[in-house]
């Protein structure tokens, strides 16, 4: 079992909740918040390269 740093658990909750985000937002009719959030989810993305 490979270990896990906590800084890229970190990273990946950070994305899960902007790619969560960014789908309640577009179901809820903010299509401009949820391109905001997905910015931000791959702005965050870049950190686990």
């Amino acid at each position: 079992m490979a270990v896990v740093p906590l800084t890229r658990i970190a990273w990946l909750v950070t994305i899960a909740a902007c790619v969560l985000g960014a789908v309640l937002l577009l179901v809820g009719g903010y299509q401009g918040y949820a391109a905001l959030a997905a910015a931000v989810g791959a702005s965050a993305a870049i950190n686990l390269l």
